[in-house]
């Protein structure tokens, strides 16, 4: 599914002194436009990097092992903390994370998040260490419908009529792959639930935090954990960090900006693009995903998979024709 960005609004320029627009303002308009134009494929750039970084995940990952999912994550938790710590030094925002680790009901909000995103990314990590990428994508184009269903479920929203369909197509994937396999996919649930109450809790108490002072919150109330794990394996003697040589112990170091790079791509994309672009660019990673379960990992995809996927495709399809219909009436009705 693609769509080509909306194109950049103009600036205004100001008001002509006289009836006609003189050379001046010709050229401020000019240089404005372009300006607009730049950002908005600088942002574009940036958008499409971040979703294709996520998208190769599944590459990236395998070359942990032999680490384990839970080591992987504990690595990948202090790392993108000591990675954040420094990014806040080097762009000035130390100030804005100490303000969230004073602030108790921020701090309690981010903790939550925090736990949520541990365990999306402890999915994520067990699917494609273990032949579940292709269930791994599911989940994320599944991600959209939860969304939705927590907008009724949790902040009492009321749904269009297209909306509803669209939900329905999500639940009918679940029980077609759930009937045709003989299992559910839990995977996919699983990481489509666990992120879709964590960007519940990140666009309640998010807005006012920016992506790394937040991620380094999130980090940082995971860390003593993941520290503590890790001494444990270490006490155990089946800690890979060591054991497994210099370029393991580098691989899982670099967890650290695996994490970071994408999401300060994402968070400068989406200061630079319209909503409805970014929201088209959500659905690259996702079928990257699906493109290397099945054509670099080469995992079944029977026909009922590609029913239940089908379903899905044809649910966020409605979700993004009745959200572009909503965006244009709501642009008419603001001029």
């Amino acid at each position: 599914m693609t769509t080509s960005p909306a194109s950049p609004t103009p600036a205004t320029p100001g008001s002509p002194d006289g009836p006609g627009s003189t050379a001046t303002d010709a050229s401020a308009s000019t240089t404005s436009t372009d300006a607009a134009r730049g950002s908005a494929r600088w942002g574009l750039t940036l958008g499409i990097a971040s979703y294709a970084m996520w998208g190769t995940l599944p590459l990236y990952f395998p070359l942990l092992q032999p680490a384990g999912a839970l080591e992987i994550i504990a690595h990948r938790i202090v790392w993108s903390l000591l990675f954040c710590l420094v990014l806040l030094l080097a762009t000035r925002q130390m100030r804005g994370y100490l303000a969230v680790m004073r602030s108790g009901r921020m701090l309690a909000v981010l903790s939550a998040a925090a736990v949520l995103v541990a365990a999306n990314w402890t999915i994520y990590v067990f699917a494609v260490t273990s032949d579940h990428v292709v269930d791994a994508a599911l989940g994320y184009f599944i991600n959209p419908l939860v969304t939705v269903l927590l907008a009724v479920l949790v902040l009492k929203e009321r749904l269009r009529p297209a909306q509803w369909v669209a939900l329905g197509f999500g639940g009918a994937a679940v029980v077609v792959i759930t009937a045709g396999l003989g299992t559910v996919p839990w995977v996919a649930l699983g990481v489509a639930f666990s992120f879709g109450f964590y960007g519940l809790l990140k666009n309640r108490a998010g807005r006012t935090v920016p992506a790394i002072p937040g991620l380094a919150v999130e980090t940082t109330v995971l860390a003593p954990v993941a520290v503590l794990y890790l001494l444990w394996l270490g006490a155990q003697g089946t800690s890979t960090f060591v054991q497994e040589g210099t370029g393991h112990a580098l691989l899982l170091v670099s967890s650290g900006i695996v994490t970071a790079l994408p999401l300060l791509c994402f968070g400068a994309a989406a200061r630079l693009l319209p909503l409805s672009v970014v929201g088209m660019l959500q659905y690259l990673a996702p079928i990257m995903q699906l493109a290397l379960g099945v054509l670099v990992f080469h995992e079944e995809m029977p026909v009922v998979r590609w029913v239940g996927f089908s379903l899905v495709w044809c649910a966020l399809v409605l979700l993004t024709v009745d959200a572009l219909r909503s965006l244009r009436v709501a642009r008419v009705a603001q001029r």
